[in-house]
């Protein structure tokens, strides 16, 4: 059975998987005018913040970085960044997160199991590599780190442990790499098997719809029949922002797509949150940036922020969902100026992207024990 229109399966509702929408959120994206919106945003998430703080934390986090991929240096600060390279390397990173459901159940996140295999075959990948070839393509702009199933072991946990796996966005990702499909992908004689084999995937509906239909706009970044066959029990769809259990948030957070979402995290140091809508701290704080031409674009224009901008669906609802996020996070515990925001790709600090590299950069999260694990007390980020 599929959803009327999409071919896609029909999405569960993440409500019934113990979700709880966020009632100071309600209504604050439809607010006119533009202006007036931004502030009922701010004042929205400044009134979760202390709510949210006060619901308790996580019992762990871990990231781990997946794969570096070639990124057009344009895209990452909408064009203002300065630089000789016309492309950067960004770094994807999974977190592996355990909680309490608000039912007093422990439950496992993972966020962001990127598979690369998958994600070089998107459009804007796979039409890169016929242009760089095999070799610039294989060998020089990308690198690998980490298969996501190979980081659950090293949290002390099995694939079977995990319950649910959520993306910020479904940018390059191959859902039936990581969900599993009844239907085998071209050239291969079986169906791929899911990666972790209880979890839900946890997905705003509007972006299943964009994924479903895009818009030529949107083409390049989706991967074509990523979700086809992916069974329709392991879907479940939300609308808004919502709280998944103790300490874990998922902000609807729309522009660089209509359907994004960012993790927020509540944790010994505070929160944090993990997101796309930039590559690099300097996209939350360009008042701090190094990179050439960061600091000046944001002065001249009044901008607070400046997006990654490899998709523009709405500018201006990227620029309230990025300051959505800077208010709600917690100033670093290592380096006070900077907020505890780490980008889910991050750009690389390698010699050939100078200088568009990160002002600042947290390094990771690590936080906790995991069953299994032995206890760490409080752990550092690395």
């Amino acid at each position: 059975m599929s959803a009327p229109g999409t071919g896609q399966p029909p999405p569960g509702d993440a409500l019934s998987a113990g979700m709880r929408t966020i009632r100071e959120f309600a209504g604050v994206h439809e607010v006119w005018p533009r202006g007036d919106r931004l502030q009922a945003v701010r004042e929205a998430a400044l009134a979760y913040r202390e709510r949210f703080r006060g619901q308790g934390r996580i019992h762990a986090v871990r990231s781990f970085d997946i794969a570096a991929a070639p990124y057009p240096t344009r895209y990452a600060f909408h064009g203002a960044a300065i630089g000789p390279n016309p492309f950067v390397n960004i770094v994807n990173r999974v977190l592996v997160v355990h909680f309490d459901g608000f039912d007093k159940v422990p439950r496992t996140l993972v966020w962001e199991p990127t598979v690369a295999a998958g994600s070089s075959t998107a459009p804007f990948y796979a039409q890169l590599k016929r242009l760089a070839g095999d070799f610039l393509s294989d060998r020089v702009f990308t690198r690998y780190y980490h298969e996501p199933e190979e980081v659950l072991p090293l949290c002390g946990l099995r694939p079977e442990d995990v319950d649910y796996v959520s993306f910020d966005h479904l940018h390059v990702q191959d859902v039936r790499l990581i969900m599993g499909s009844s239907k085998p992908l071209a050239g291969q004689a079986a169906p791929p098997e899911p990666l972790f084999p209880r979890a839900s995937l946890l997905v705003h509906r509007k972006e299943l719809g964009t994924f479903a239909s895009p818009h030529p706009m949107q083409w390049a970044w989706y991967v074509d029949g990523g979700m086809d066959g992916v069974p329709e029990d392991r879907v479940a769809a939300f609308d808004a922002d919502v709280e998944l259990g103790v300490g874990v948030s998922l902000l609807w957070t729309p522009g660089h797509t209509d359907g994004n979402h960012s993790l927020v995290l509540n944790t010994p140091d505070g929160i944090w949150v993990s997101s796309e809508n930039g590559v690099a701290a300097d996209n939350w704080q360009p008042e701090l940036s190094r990179i050439p031409g960061v600091r000046r674009h944001a002065r001249f224009f009044r901008h607070e922020i400046v997006p990654n901008a490899n998709t523009l669906e709405d500018s201006l609802d990227q620029y309230d969902s990025m300051v959505k996020e800077k208010t709600l996070a917690d100033r670093s515990a290592r380096d006070p100026r900077w907020l505890q925001i780490l980008p889910s790709s991050e750009i690389a600090r390698w010699k050939r992207q100078w200088p568009v590299w990160p002002t600042y950069s947290h390094g990771g999260l690590r936080y906790g024990s995991f069953p299994g694990e032995a206890a760490e007390g409080r752990a550092e980020t690395p």
